[in-house]
């Protein structure tokens, strides 16, 4: 890899609840091969992983917070939620949800401040003057992204990007632990966070971003036809061949299941194939590990990391079917003049 200050790239984080984990492992490894993360972009448990890189968690205490994390603790229903099934029931049915996610607010919000960070206004990118783009739209100029759906409009938002213009809320003053909180709202699961949308004039309801997009990998792209300045990697949880997901559907829980995952994973078919995203994606193996399953034991845990520090290595070296990462090949393949775009 040729070029001063080339070990600079930004990152994009799919989303995959408890999968997340593996997300630290694939960091790790990047990080010990000497990158430094400008800008970070996120889906749900993307969104979680993604913020606390951007606030500087060097990757040794990464590992440490997610593996020490009880995810079991995240599902804190109301004392209505917690009366059985039909409990549940009411519970989705008067607050969109199961789940308040006041404990991973909370549990979030405290880690942040180990870094000296509660608003994205700790989270400014200090380069502004240097790039023309962010010159000109400032509130895009902080070190790290967080995707929500806004379902009311339907709509993917970018936090904190769309706070003023959408929310009328000055983006520096948000707390990066509300924009990761909307997007991870499972839908169903957790209930959704709400923001008053002036333009519209009524309220907005913000779900899990990765109804929309949980692999945003193009939010860093250039769109002027300059050469980027260094890459945008991705990191996704899934495997590299594009196997189609078979849902078993016998009821409303598992149709309804069904239905989210068609959601979730439409848009991002669309570019994944494309071999520009596909050059720059690590691809984790997740296994049959679920996004919901809180109960992940230590070992499971474990295995992701291990699972995500494997699938770093070979996206870095390279391995039997595909070349080592070279950002240089990278830019004279896609990014030159009559390169696939």
């Amino acid at each position: 890899m040729g070029g001063i200050g080339r070990l600079n790239a930004d990152l994009v984080l799919e989303g995959g609840g408890v999968k997340g984990v593996a997300l630290a492992g694939a960091v790790a490894v990047l990080e010990e091969r000497g990158y430094r993360f400008h800008k970070v972009a996120g889906t749900s448990a993307g969104a979680i992983v993604g913020a606390l890189v951007a606030a500087g968690a060097p990757a040794q205490r990464l590992r440490e917070i997610m593996n020490d994390l009880d995810y079991r603790r995240f599902r804190d229903p109301s004392l209505l939620g917690r009366m059985g099934p039909l409990g549940v029931v009411i519970e989705i049915l008067l607050n969109k949800g199961w789940c308040r996610g006041d404990y991973f607010r909370s549990w979030l919000s405290g880690v942040l401040k180990e870094f000296g960070v509660t608003t994205f206004g700790q989270l400014t990118l200090d380069d502004v003057a240097s790039d023309p783009a962010l010159r000109e739209v400032p509130d895009r100029a902080y070190r790290f992204v967080a995707m929500a759906a806004d379902v009311t409009h339907g709509e993917l938002v970018r936090l904190p990007w769309s706070y003023r213009e959408r929310f009328g809320l000055d983006p520096s003053q948000v707390l990066v632990a509300d924009a990761v909180r909307a997007s991870m709202a499972i839908p169903f699961f957790f209930r959704p966070l709400r923001c008053w949308n002036q333009t519209a004039g009524r309220e907005a309801w913000l779900m899990d971003g990765g109804m929309l997009s949980n692999f945003p990998i193009e939010t860093f792209d250039r769109t002027d036809g300059a050469v980027p300045r260094w890459p945008t990697i991705g990191i996704k949880l899934s495997a590299r061949s594009m196997v189609s997901h078979i849902n078993d559907i016998h009821g409303v829980v598992s149709l309804s299941r069904a239905m989210l995952s068609t959601m979730t994973g439409f848009h991002d078919r669309i570019h994944i194939g494309r071999s520009e995203v596909l050059a720059r994606t690590i691809f984790v193996d997740t296994g049959d590990v679920r996004a919901t399953d809180f109960d992940l034991s230590p070992a499971a845990a474990q295995e992701l990391y291990e699972r995500g520090r494997l699938a770093a290595t070979e996206f870095l070296d390279g391995d039997d079917h595909h070349p080592a990462w070279d950002f240089d090949d990278y830019l004279r393949r896609y990014r030159t003049v009559g390169a696939l775009n």
